[in-house]
């Protein structure tokens, strides 16, 4: 591809599919991380065939600590979400 002259800038030739991309980044983190944040703290979370299948599966599905660092790792996940969206007026 030659080279633009007096310094002019040219956008990438898709530019539109980087930020379509992105966009579909953003809501995919962000829903995984909401559903990360909420769901393990619902009843639901505790009927389910892979939480029955053994009582130490069972107690480590059940525990507190187990549900805060899938809840925290939600709040990772909606944080990349939001640092997405401010590099995506970056992007040509």
């Amino acid at each position: 591809m030659p080279e633009p002259r007096n310094g002019a800038q040219t956008t990438a030739p898709f530019g539109w599919l980087r930020k379509i991309r992105a966009i579909l980044f953003i809501v995919l983190c962000f829903e995984m991380g909401l559903f990360l944040l909420v769901f393990p703290w619902l009843q639901a979370w505790d009927i389910n065939w892979f939480a029955s299948y053994s009582p130490a599966i069972r107690s480590l599905w059940t525990s507190n600590y187990f549900r805060g660092a899938l809840s925290g790792l939600g709040l990772v996940n909606i944080y990349i979400s939001f640092l997405e969206v401010m590099n995506l007026r970056h992007i040509r």
